[in-house]
């Protein structure tokens, strides 16, 4: 079976923020984010320990990681807003994924702790991007690595396409290897 790399990094392609990001959009955006907990979760649910150990891909992470990182993003990303929200501008904290991939916590922790912390963390993100106003949609950041202000209604565009993009490359691991 002849596999393309690069589907296999970006199931359903890089992320393009649209110039403009109506009100319609930021809903879905947002709807996206709410039910990514529940369908990870299904996802996962019936793999065994060997089939969590697996990476989605050559040369990358195992399904558990996979579904650590998604809490570790995630956090980041809520931790982004809160700091548009209440500084001008600031410059966020950017962090090495690949590296906390491999912290002990990762191997050693069930991904079932990470399913409940990502139910958690998106509830209480939700329930933010749910109370924002126009005003503060349009607040922003810095990313230090690229230097580029981010508006929040990108970021949860960003997000919206991460836990997609992580999603369908699971869903596409189960596909192939006949996992049902």
């Amino acid at each position: 079976m002849d596999i393309d790399l690069e589907q296999l990094k970006y199931p359903i392609g890089k992320f393009e923020a649209p110039a403009e990001i109506s009100d319609r959009v930021l809903k879905g955006y947002i709807s996206d984010i709410r039910y990514l907990p529940s369908l990870i979760e299904i996802v996962v649910q019936s793999l065994d320990e060997a089939q969590l150990a697996t990476p989605y891909r050559p040369e990358g992470w195992a399904v558990y990681q996979v579904v650590h990182h998604l809490v570790d993003s995630h956090t980041q990303a809520l931790t982004r807003f809160k700091w548009a929200l209440t500084e001008d501008n600031p410059v966020i904290k950017a962090y090495n994924e690949s590296a906390w991939a491999e912290l002990p916590d990762v191997k050693k922790t069930p991904i079932n702790v990470s399913l409940t912390l990502l139910h958690a963390l998106h509830t209480r993100w939700v329930n933010l991007m749910d109370n924002l106003t126009p005003e503060q949609w349009a607040r922003t950041f810095v990313h230090p690595e690229s230097g580029k202000t981010i508006a929040l209604r990108t970021l949860a565009g960003t997000y919206s396409w991460h836990g997609r993009h992580h999603l369908a490359q699971v869903e596409r691991l189960k596909e192939r290897n006949n996992w049902h």
